[in-house]
């Protein structure tokens, strides 16, 4: 398998190395990589955590969002920053100048009052915020 096999003048066979390379193995460690990235990718991507409240609703497919989330206590933080209310609107212009087509997901404790939750939306909406979504677990 390694070598090939070739007449020589005398008429005695004669080995030849072969210049082809085995890329199984190398398929092999490729494949337990993939394998290993695909578990601990979901880990790493893990925020702030908060109480979700339940609903039945479809996850929605798109690129990587900006993520809001509002802890009971009234803290706000955009990704993993925490920002305070006063300073939100100008916080969100920023990311919105700096990535057009911005899409927000918003994520509320479910003890949250509405009141607080509504002057986030309407701090999303002066920010000119129209891509929101709203973070919710499964019922199931």
């Amino acid at each position: 398998m390694g070598m090939s096999m070739g007449n020589s003048k005398r008429g005695r066979l004669r080995y030849a190395p072969m210049s082809e390379m085995n890329i199984t193995p190398f398929v092999d460690v490729m494949l337990v990589l993939l394998i290993i990235f695909m578990v601990a990718a979901p880990m790493m991507t893990q925020g702030v955590q908060v109480a979700l409240p339940k609903a039945d609703a479809k996850p929605i497919e798109q690129d990587k969002p900006v993520e809001i989330t509002l802890k009971p206590d009234g803290s706000i933080f955009v990704g993993s920053a925490l920002v305070p209310i006063e300073s939100l609107i100008e916080r969100l212009q920023m990311v919105q100048e700096n990535r057009e087509n911005a899409s927000i997901l918003l994520r509320a404790d479910g003890r949250m009052d509405y009141g607080s939750v509504m002057k986030v939306m309407a701090a999303l909406q002066a920010a000119g915020m129209v891509d929101v979504g709203l973070v919710t677990e499964p019922t199931q």
